[in-house]
């Protein structure tokens, strides 16, 4: 029953717990499924031979307790017609089957507990291939909104980057603007103060001067020979 050892790692597997440690699941269920397979197989043609093990141990018990009851009922008959020798023989016929019949009791609880146990392990193969396969989509698309997940997290990283450079442009930009209205600003107040000195200059000699400083004005050119 050396099966029983080779699969008893079958008994305590969690489906769940090797996926966790796996670093690609959708790989691991595909390997993981074609493991039980192989294994379904083998347990498949170990449980066949158990169960049949089985029913040929029954069958034996059966048949002891066949012949015991036949001593029995041959002693029976033997008494009944008076040969005690005969019914002696009988029942000692019967002791002898009783003693096989311990024994073949003892052989057909091992063979039917190793039987329950394969069968156990089948099921439990049976069922996990089913449980995986109607999971594998599912995992498998699991998996590959996972990946597009990263690859857009890295690209959102690319982007947060190329917004800094545009943000650092953009105080650039508005520096440069900043220096542009600050020169214009200040070309704007030279060409005023220009403009007015200019026009205090005309402001002089537009103003007509009052007929008694003329006066004195050609006077004073008179006395000077001008």
């Amino acid at each position: 029953m050396g099966i029983i050892q080779r699969f008893a790692d079958i008994m305590s597997a969690n489906i769940n717990a090797l996926l966790d440690k796996a670093e690609d699941p959708a790989k691991m269920i595909d390997q993981y499924l074609r493991n039980l397979e192989s294994d379904l197989g083998k347990v498949k043609a170990e449980t066949a031979a158990v169960m049949a093990e089985e029913t040929r141990s029954k069958r034996e018990l059966q048949e002891c307790e066949e012949e015991i009851a036949k001593m029995q009922t041959y002693a029976e008959k033997a008494v009944m017609a008076g040969n005690d020798s005969d019914a002696k023989t009988f029942l000692e016929k019967k002791a002898s089957l009783t003693e096989k019949k311990a024994s073949l009791e003892q052989t057909y609880q091992v063979a039917a507990a190793n039987a329950a146990k394969m069968k156990q392990m089948h099921d439990k193969l049976v069922s996990d291939i089913a449980s995986l396969n109607s999971r594998r989509d599912a995992i498998k698309a699991k998996v590959q909104v996972a990946k597009t997940q990263e690859r857009l997290n890295k690209l959102g990283s690319s982007i947060n980057g190329a917004a800094d450079n545009l943000n650092a442009f953009d105080r650039m930009e508005a520096k440069a603007n900043k220096m542009l209205d600050e020169a214009n600003a200040m070309a704007e107040l030279n060409q005023s103060a220009e403009e007015s000195d200019i026009d205090n200059l005309a402001a002089k000699y537009d103003s007509e001067p009052s007929s008694e400083v003329d006066d004195e004005l050609a006077a004073l050119k008179a006395k000077l020979g001008k």
